[in-house]
């Protein structure tokens, strides 16, 4: 299968869209995407675009392997 060519700003909306829509059983995967998109990109000024919605990706695995891994995850203090 032939994949097409993205631009700058298709490669930025990918990134933006796996952010929103990434759960805790697609995170692995979703993550691999965006780094492949953003290794794509040719120059700084346009991995930097992305930096926002890669930083809060890699929070997000974070966030929920160590909740595989039975610790338990952060939550408000109760009252």
């Amino acid at each position: 299968m032939k994949l097409p060519m993205l631009s700058l700003e298709q490669k930025l909306a990918e990134i933006r869209r796996l952010y929103f829509r990434t759960t805790r059983h697609t995170i692995d995967d979703d993550l691999a995407r965006a780094l492949d998109l953003l290794k794509s990109m040719t120059t700084e000024e346009e991995r930097e675009r992305a930096t926002v919605y890669m930083e809060g990706l890699a929070q997000m695995r974070k966030d929920w392997s160590r909740s595989k891994k039975g610790q338990p995850p952060r939550s408000p203090r109760r009252r």
